[in-house]
Protein backbone atom coordinates (compact mmCIF):
# COMPACT_ATOMS: atom_id res chain seq x y z
CA UNK A 1 0.00 0.00 0.00
CA UNK A 2 1.27 3.40 -0.98
CA UNK A 3 0.35 6.56 -2.81
CA UNK A 4 2.44 7.53 -5.81
CA UNK A 5 2.19 11.12 -6.96
CA UNK A 6 3.10 11.38 -10.64
CA UNK A 7 3.55 15.10 -10.97
CA UNK A 8 5.02 17.78 -13.16
CA UNK A 9 4.10 20.97 -14.96
CA UNK A 10 1.47 21.14 -17.67
CA UNK A 11 2.79 19.26 -20.72
CA UNK A 12 5.30 17.15 -18.78
CA UNK A 13 3.78 13.92 -20.12
CA UNK A 14 2.28 12.69 -16.84
CA UNK A 15 -0.80 10.98 -18.26
CA UNK A 16 1.10 9.38 -21.14
CA UNK A 17 3.73 8.05 -18.73
CA UNK A 18 1.02 6.94 -16.27
CA UNK A 19 -0.62 4.81 -18.98
CA UNK A 20 2.72 3.09 -19.60
CA UNK A 21 3.49 2.80 -15.86
CA UNK A 22 0.22 1.25 -14.65
CA UNK A 23 0.85 -2.19 -16.23
CA UNK A 24 4.28 -2.30 -14.54
CA UNK A 25 2.92 -1.81 -11.01
CA UNK A 26 1.64 -4.61 -8.75
CA UNK A 27 -2.02 -5.25 -7.99
CA UNK A 28 -4.18 -4.12 -6.37
CA UNK A 29 -3.84 -0.76 -8.07
CA UNK A 30 -5.97 2.37 -8.20
CA UNK A 31 -5.51 5.29 -10.60
CA UNK A 32 -6.69 8.83 -9.92
CA UNK A 33 -6.52 11.06 -12.98
CA UNK A 34 -6.56 14.44 -11.30
CA UNK A 35 -7.91 16.35 -14.30
CA UNK A 36 -11.26 14.63 -13.63
CA UNK A 37 -11.51 16.56 -10.37
CA UNK A 38 -11.98 19.84 -12.29
CA UNK A 39 -15.47 18.59 -13.24
CA UNK A 40 -16.43 18.47 -9.55
CA UNK A 41 -16.59 22.27 -9.49
CA UNK A 42 -19.89 23.36 -11.02
CA UNK A 43 -19.92 26.96 -9.87
CA UNK A 44 -16.73 28.58 -8.64
CA UNK A 45 -18.36 31.56 -6.98
CA UNK A 46 -16.45 34.81 -6.96
CA UNK A 47 -13.13 33.05 -7.65
CA UNK A 48 -11.85 31.74 -10.93
CA UNK A 49 -11.16 28.03 -11.34
CA UNK A 50 -7.44 28.37 -10.61
CA UNK A 51 -8.17 29.71 -7.14
CA UNK A 52 -9.78 26.32 -6.41
CA UNK A 53 -6.61 24.41 -7.35
CA UNK A 54 -5.55 23.78 -3.70
CA UNK A 55 -8.89 22.21 -2.76
CA UNK A 56 -8.69 19.93 -5.81
CA UNK A 57 -5.23 18.72 -4.83
CA UNK A 58 -6.25 18.13 -1.22
CA UNK A 59 -9.43 16.32 -2.36
CA UNK A 60 -7.68 13.89 -4.69
CA UNK A 61 -5.07 13.17 -2.02
CA UNK A 62 -7.80 12.49 0.53
CA UNK A 63 -9.60 10.25 -2.01
CA UNK A 64 -6.48 8.06 -2.19
CA UNK A 65 -6.43 7.32 1.55
CA UNK A 66 -9.18 4.63 1.76
CA UNK A 67 -7.68 2.79 -1.22
CA UNK A 68 -4.17 2.83 0.26
CA UNK A 69 -5.42 1.77 3.70
CA UNK A 70 -7.21 -1.14 1.97
CA UNK A 71 -3.93 -2.38 0.50
CA UNK A 72 -3.96 -0.64 -2.89
CA UNK A 73 -1.12 1.18 -4.54
CA UNK A 74 -2.64 4.46 -5.72
CA UNK A 75 -1.26 6.55 -8.58
CA UNK A 76 -2.32 10.20 -8.56
CA UNK A 77 -1.67 11.81 -11.95
CA UNK A 78 -1.85 15.60 -11.64
CA UNK A 79 0.25 18.76 -11.69
CA UNK A 80 0.96 18.91 -7.96
CA UNK A 81 3.82 21.26 -7.04
CA UNK A 82 6.55 19.73 -4.86
CA UNK A 83 5.80 22.26 -2.12
CA UNK A 84 2.59 20.24 -1.51
CA UNK A 85 4.58 17.39 0.08
CA UNK A 86 4.14 18.80 3.61
CA UNK A 87 0.37 19.01 3.15
CA UNK A 88 0.26 15.53 1.61
CA UNK A 89 1.99 14.12 4.69
CA UNK A 90 -0.69 15.66 6.93
CA UNK A 91 -3.51 14.24 4.80
CA UNK A 92 -1.98 10.79 4.27
CA UNK A 93 -0.73 10.46 7.87
CA UNK A 94 0.82 6.97 8.16
CA UNK A 95 0.31 6.02 4.50
CA UNK A 96 3.68 5.75 2.73
CA UNK A 97 4.03 7.84 -0.41
CA UNK A 98 6.31 8.52 -3.30
CA UNK A 99 6.62 11.74 -5.28
CA UNK A 100 7.76 11.35 -8.88
CA UNK A 101 8.44 14.69 -10.57
CA UNK A 102 8.60 14.76 -14.36
CA UNK A 103 10.09 18.05 -15.53
CA UNK A 104 11.17 18.23 -19.14
CA UNK A 105 12.44 21.61 -20.32
CA UNK A 106 10.01 24.51 -20.47
CA UNK A 107 9.93 24.60 -24.28
CA UNK A 108 8.95 20.91 -24.44
CA UNK A 109 6.13 21.46 -21.94
CA UNK A 110 4.90 24.62 -23.69
CA UNK A 111 4.83 22.88 -27.08
CA UNK A 112 2.91 19.91 -25.68
CA UNK A 113 0.46 22.15 -23.78
CA UNK A 114 -0.29 24.16 -26.92
CA UNK A 115 -0.79 21.08 -29.10
CA UNK A 116 -3.26 19.22 -26.86
CA UNK A 117 -6.44 18.07 -28.58
CA UNK A 118 -8.50 18.97 -25.51
CA UNK A 119 -7.65 21.81 -23.17
CA UNK A 120 -4.83 23.31 -25.24
CA UNK A 121 -2.99 26.09 -23.38
CA UNK A 122 -0.89 28.55 -25.34
CA UNK A 123 -0.53 31.39 -22.80
CA UNK A 124 3.24 31.24 -22.34
CA UNK A 125 3.25 33.61 -19.35
CA UNK A 126 0.75 31.41 -17.50
CA UNK A 127 2.72 28.29 -18.41
CA UNK A 128 6.03 29.87 -17.36
CA UNK A 129 4.63 30.93 -13.97
CA UNK A 130 3.16 27.48 -13.37
CA UNK A 131 6.36 25.75 -14.55
CA UNK A 132 8.36 27.74 -11.97
CA UNK A 133 6.31 26.08 -9.19
CA UNK A 134 7.97 22.76 -10.14
CA UNK A 135 11.47 24.15 -9.67
CA UNK A 136 10.81 24.64 -5.93
CA UNK A 137 10.46 22.21 -3.06
CA UNK A 138 13.60 20.10 -3.08
CA UNK A 139 12.25 17.08 -5.01
CA UNK A 140 14.78 15.68 -7.49
CA UNK A 141 13.08 15.78 -10.92
CA UNK A 142 13.35 13.50 -13.91
CA UNK A 143 14.48 15.96 -16.58
CA UNK A 144 14.55 14.19 -19.93
CA UNK A 145 13.35 15.95 -23.08
CA UNK A 146 13.90 12.94 -25.33
CA UNK A 147 12.85 9.77 -23.47
CA UNK A 148 9.67 8.04 -24.60
CA UNK A 149 6.87 7.24 -22.16
CA UNK A 150 7.68 3.53 -21.98
CA UNK A 151 11.32 4.06 -21.00
CA UNK A 152 10.33 6.68 -18.42
CA UNK A 153 7.71 4.29 -17.02
CA UNK A 154 10.30 1.51 -16.69
CA UNK A 155 12.72 3.93 -15.02
CA UNK A 156 10.02 5.05 -12.57
CA UNK A 157 8.89 1.48 -11.80
CA UNK A 158 12.48 0.49 -11.02
CA UNK A 159 12.98 3.62 -8.91
CA UNK A 160 9.82 2.86 -6.95
CA UNK A 161 11.11 -0.66 -6.21
CA UNK A 162 14.38 0.83 -4.98
CA UNK A 163 12.66 3.48 -2.86
CA UNK A 164 14.21 6.34 -4.83
CA UNK A 165 11.03 8.46 -4.78
CA UNK A 166 9.87 7.70 -1.22
CA UNK A 167 9.08 10.76 0.87
CA UNK A 168 10.31 10.30 4.46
Amino acid sequence: MSVIFLSGPIGAGKTTVAKALLPLLPAPLSYIEGDNFWTFIRKGGECGLLEHFPVLVRSMTAAAVPFARSGFHVVIDFSIPPTFVETARKILKEVPFDFVLLRPGFEVCAERAASRKEGAISDRALLKNFYARFEEGGIEPICDDHADAESLARRIAEGLKQGLFRVP
